[in-house]
């Protein structure tokens, strides 16, 4: 059986994933509440593998060697994402990696992708990756995009549009929550718009 695939990604209302150099707004665009939080680790909890593509992974890399237990970066979500296996496809980086049970995978990010979905017995994940996951989304590999869409909007200051290069796509509403009263999850189930449909 194959495994499921989710691409994962935080979004500001108007669609972008972080804020330029000015932006003062901080991790979550400081809009996280309990609710959240607790949802993020609850989502956590199965057994997953995560797929990062190179500059994600090293943002996140940079991000947790630089912050102290106490900040918005070691949420325990964050915790426990860092402490499943992950994949990294990346022909670029080589070891060691800060990061306990990561494997570096260079080649095509389809193939890649593709064995993983047929050889995982655990749902896969990706977290941010952008275009790593445009590119697996118009290959048909991604099965469903969780968007989190913050209560911001950051005309001046966005930058990253989290499906600004993506393909043109219909999507199935799977599921929907409601977190901390202002903060919205949305799972798709995406399918590679065909012209004239």
């Amino acid at each position: 059986m194959t495994a499921t695939y989710t691409f994962d990604v935080f979004s500001s209302l108007d669609g972008y994933g972080s804020y330029g150099g000015d932006g003062d707004w901080g991790g979550y665009w400081g809009k996280q509440g309990p609710e959240l939080l607790d949802h993020r680790l609850a989502s956590f909890q199965a057994e997953q593998r995560m797929v990062f593509g190179a500059t994600t992974f090293g943002q996140f890399v940079e991000m947790l060697a630089a912050s102290t237990e106490e900040s918005d970066v070691r949420d325990p979500w964050v915790t426990r994402m860092r402490s499943m296996p992950a994949t990294v496809v990346s022909s670029t980086l080589d070891g060691p990696l800060d990061w306990p049970d990561a494997t570096v995978v260079p080649g095509d990010a389809l193939d890649i992708v593709a064995r993983l979905k047929e050889e995982s017995d655990v749902p896969v994940r990706s977290h941010g990756s952008l275009s790593l996951n445009w590119a697996l989304m118009a290959a048909g590999l991604v099965d469903r995009i969780q968007v989190t869409i913050f209560p911001v909007i950051t005309g001046r200051t966005g930058t990253d549009p989290v499906l600004g290069g993506a393909a043109d796509f219909d999507l199935e509403l799977l599921e929907h929550r409601t977190l901390d009263g202002n903060t919205q999850e949305l799972v798709y189930r995406p399918t590679l718009h065909v012209s004239g449909h």
